[in-house]
């Protein structure tokens, strides 16, 4: 994505878990790791619902257009409960989008998205 879009899209990655009904970060790579888990349900913000809700399948993702600052701009379903949360911590997906590099960089991201629908992520 990164290449495609001439620099990062999200600066900030995560995997999380919602088994048991309980949160926690598996994984995470970005500029705030405490800040992260400290905010998340305000960061969620309108996606939110979406995570909670388990009404998606394996490889289904979500953007918000709003997202400002830490809030999330996007998730990604990797298998039953966990998902990959995107974050870009300076731009809306709004202003990302505006980009014309973005139809491009849409493309590896979408193809990741096959990849966890074909192969899950066993929890």
């Amino acid at each position: 994505m990164h290449a495609r879009y001439q620099k990062p899209v999200f600066d900030e990655w995560a995997v999380i878990s919602f088994a048991d009904q309980k949160g926690r970060a598996l994984a995470y790579i970005g500029p705030r790791k405490e800040g992260f888990k400290q905010n998340f349900l305000a960061d969620a913000g309108s996606l939110r619902a979406g995570l909670m809700a388990d009404q998606y399948q394996v490889g289904d993702f979500e953007f918000t257009r709003h997202g400002v600052g830490t809030g999330f701009e996007s998730f990604m379903v990797l298998g039953k409960g966990l998902y990959l949360i995107c974050n870009n911590t300076a731009q809306s997906m709004d202003a990302i989008s505006k980009n014309p590099l973005w139809i491009a960089a849409q493309e590896p991201f979408v193809e990741l998205s096959e990849k966890f629908r074909a192969d899950p992520l066993i929890p």
